[in-house]
Parts: structure tokens; C-alpha cells; sequence
């Protein structure tokens, strides 16, 4: 194989969304604390996507999509099935062309 295809591989590879597992793409993400009642807290998760390096190359919409999937398979591996979303903030590395990370800060919960 070229010597050249590798790194251009990898680097496309860096450029997609993290994926959920199949799942965790049953958690629902709300923007309103859940019914207490029914519902019992697990964990404060975060979940992120993109770096100095990849984040120029990624789109996005990949990086939010993929801070999100992450947000979710940290939720069910606690065992939940409802995230509480609290904060989303995107960040810039210096020198570069725009979003570089997307961080996505929430709290888990296991809902009836």
C-alpha cells in the first residue's frame, strides 16, 4: 500500500462523528431537569469530540453529533437512559480555521 494513503486514511477516519453504540442510541437527551419522581440520578458525564489535530478537518455538525453520541454511551454505561444536557461549549485551537472541539456536559439518569 502507498506510504501516503495511510496517514490520508487515518485522517478521514478522524473526521467523522463518534458513533453511538446501538444501545445507547435509545438515551434521550432533554433540556429540562427529568421528573424526579420517576427518575433516579446516576452521574454527572461528559462527552466530547475533536482535537488540535482533527478538528480543522472535521465538520461541525460531526462534532456536535459526536459529543453527543459519546454523552450517550456514557449514560447507558451507567445505566441510564435519560441525560439531562447542561452545558455545550465549542472551543478553537490557536491558528485554526474555526471549531476544533465540541464538549458536552450533562447529567445521567436511569428513568422509569
Amino acid at each position: 500500500m502507498n506510504r501516503t494513503i495511510i496517514p490520508l486514511i487515518i485522517l478521514l477516519s478522524a473526521c467523522s462523528a463518534n458513533r453511538a453504540i446501538p444501545q445507547a442510541s435509545y438515551v434521550e437527551l432533554i433540556n429540562e431537569v427529568p421528573d424526579k419522581s420517576r427518575c433516579r440520578y446516576l452521574g454527572e458525564i461528559v462527552g466530547s469530540q475533536g482535537n488540535w489535530f482533527t478538528g480543522d478537518f472535521t465538520s461541525n455538525e460531526n462534532l456536535i453529533i459526536g459529543a453527543r453520541n459519546e454523552l450517550r454511551n456514557k449514560a447507558y454505561q451507567l445505566g441510564g437512559n435519560v441525560v439531562h444536557v447542561q452545558n455545550m461549549s465549542n472551543t478553537n485551537a490557536w491558528g485554526s480555521l474555526g471549531t476544533t472541539n465540541t464538549t458536552v456536559v450533562g447529567k445521567a439518569y436511569r428513568c422509569r
